[in-house]
């Protein structure tokens, strides 16, 4: 039973300082779900006396098991933060007193506290979130699902549970929320299920529903020493920590979009497809759907949580956003299929990373890059014809995948060959979505220089490679159709012209896939 003035006791006991070592000030952090006491380096976390529909603490067994359910699942990835689950117990003065002998009153999980500037949030907030970053996250997020557990849940009904009870809480909030929008995402989000439910119950069968972080957005994740921590997964509830992969990830990829970092949420999620070595292209129709139910999910928390801290209605601003962002991400686009070609050098990647999330939804266009692949499939290849033609058997192979789940695609590779150049086309052709060729060049003495000049970067590409590219090359660019770009000034004016030749061809084909 919910014994809500002793919990009282208990935080008015965390408050004082009894609890801490340190001399420090205590700040007090209230979630829907938990109290948080941090005091120099330390952090101290109890679980509320609760009940929800989907949530029960409302008794101290429940709290203690939930507790140590949570620091088992969250110190294999984040050991540097989780310690130990210990009690707040009775003494024999009638005080209370951290793992004494007296009976437990209250259980409590004992955390390293990490910087205020190390949190995802702050780093996102800062502007440190840099391309680097997002590339780790998606990388980090996808080594942690390669060891999930596989569980034999469907995914379909697994949404569908969820959806059921985005019903049951939102309903009767609608008319506060106001605008049509509980209405309209509850609409579109079960059209969209009943159409990919085959694709989710296939993901199922191949083993993409698993056992996962079930939490993931900015404020659970942090960043030590320059690389993305995992930490506070979902523990209350061992159903709805099981879900397809691409759920788990599209809780980040929705948070970074409502923050407006689109690019980011561009980068991680190609560096998450490329770490899954292409396994989820294929599924990639789906992550639409998921993100809007993130959104709909964080909508719901927000106000919840208004309601648990005797705040209601305090958070309704952000929630309509959350929610219009849940009707758009089921909006379909158009996909469609770019390719940037030209030797290397000339500044194909950085021009594919910078038109790359403005095509589509968010979080835009997957960008692949020969480069990449190079690395992650065939690390044997070289630059030989031989080489660069499997290399590109993968990357259209790819994107075939990717433009049939309803996702634009960037190729980024030098297309020397008109084979490749032909191969491109065909693909959009096939696939039955536009196509825009973009050929940049630059001065010799630029490319070489701008090769010389990398570090850590995919491509293994020197000056020497440059001039027998040059060689190749000939007269490309007068024997195509591709749009060529002078790309050996500055990367705005690069940048503006590929925009430009983005939006003439494809409002030309009457496409609205392209943002301006």
């Amino acid at each position: 039973m919910i014994n809500g003035n002793e919990q009282d006791e208990v935080i008015s006991f965390l408050q004082s300082g009894g609890a801490f070592s340190a001399a420090s000030p205590i700040d007090h952090v209230q979630t829907h779900c938990a109290h948080v006491f941090l005091c120099g380096d330390a952090a101290l976390k109890i679980k509320r006396a609760i009940r929800y529909d989907y949530l029960d603490q409302s008794t101290l067994d429940q709290r203690h098991a939930l507790l140590n359910r949570e620091l088992s699942l969250n110190k294999p990835t984040a050991p540097m933060i989780y310690r130990d689950v210990v009690p707040v117990t009775r003494a024999s003065d009638g005080g209370l007193e951290m793992d004494g002998a007296g009976p437990p009153v209250e259980w409590v999980l004992m955390m390293h506290r990490f910087a205020t500037e190390c949190e995802m949030t702050a780093v996102a907030t800062s502007g440190k979130l840099t391309d680097h970053v997002a590339e780790a996250l998606g990388q980090v997020v996808q080594r942690f699902h390669a060891t999930c557990p596989i569980l034999k849940d469907r995914g379909d009904d697994l949404i569908r549970d969820i959806l059921d009870e985005l019903d049951r809480v939102m309903t009767p909030l609608q008319e506060g929320v106001g605008g049509g929008l509980v209405g309209a995402f509850l609409g579109r989000s079960r059209q969209q299920l009943a159409a990919l439910a085959p694709i989710l119950r296939e993901r199922s069968a191949l083993g993409h529903v698993k056992r996962v972080h079930g939490d993931l957005h900015l404020r659970n994740l942090v960043l030590i020493d320059g690389q993305p921590v995992l930490f506070d997964a979902l523990e209350f509830d061992e159903r709805l920590a099981t879900c397809d992969v691409l759920y788990d990830i599209g809780f980040l990829l929705m948070d970074l979009c409502h923050r407006g970092l689109v690019r980011q949420a561009n980068i991680a999620t190609t560096a998450y497809l490329l770490a899954a070595r292409g396994a989820e292209d294929t599924g990639i129709s789906v992550l639409p759907l998921f993100m809007s139910v993130r959104a709909a999910i964080r909508a719901m928390v927000l106000l919840q949580t208004d309601q648990a801290t005797g705040q209601s209605g305090a958070s309704i601003g952000e929630a309509r956003l959350y929610l219009t962002q849940a009707v758009g991400h089921v909006e379909t686009t158009r996909p469609v299929l770019v390719a940037i070609g030209g030797v290397s050098g000339t500044g194909k990647t950085v021009l594919a990373g910078d038109l790359a999330p403005d095509i589509g939804s968010c979080p835009g266009a997957v960008h692949l890059r020969t480069d990449t692949e190079r690395k992650v499939e065939a690390s044997h290849l070289d630059y030989t014809q031989k080489g660069r033609g499997a290399i590109y058997e993968r990357l259209f192979a790819r994107a075939a995948n990717l433009l049939a789940a309803g996702r634009s695609v960037i190729l980024d590779g030098t297309f020397l060959d008109l084979a490749q150049r032909v191969a491109a086309e065909d693909l959009a052709l096939r696939s039955g979505v536009d196509f825009l060729g973009l050929w940049l060049t630059a001065p010799q003495a630029v490319l070489e220089d701008r090769v010389t000049s990398r570090r850590g970067d995919a491509s293994d590409a020197d000056a020497t490679v440059v001039r027998a590219q040059i060689a190749l090359a000939g007269s490309v660019v007068s024997q195509q159709s591709w749009v060529s770009i002078d790309a050996g000034g500055p990367r705005q004016k690069t940048t503006a012209a590929a925009r430009a030749a983005l939006e003439c061809t494809f409002r030309a084909v009457g496409s609205e896939t392209v943002k301006t």
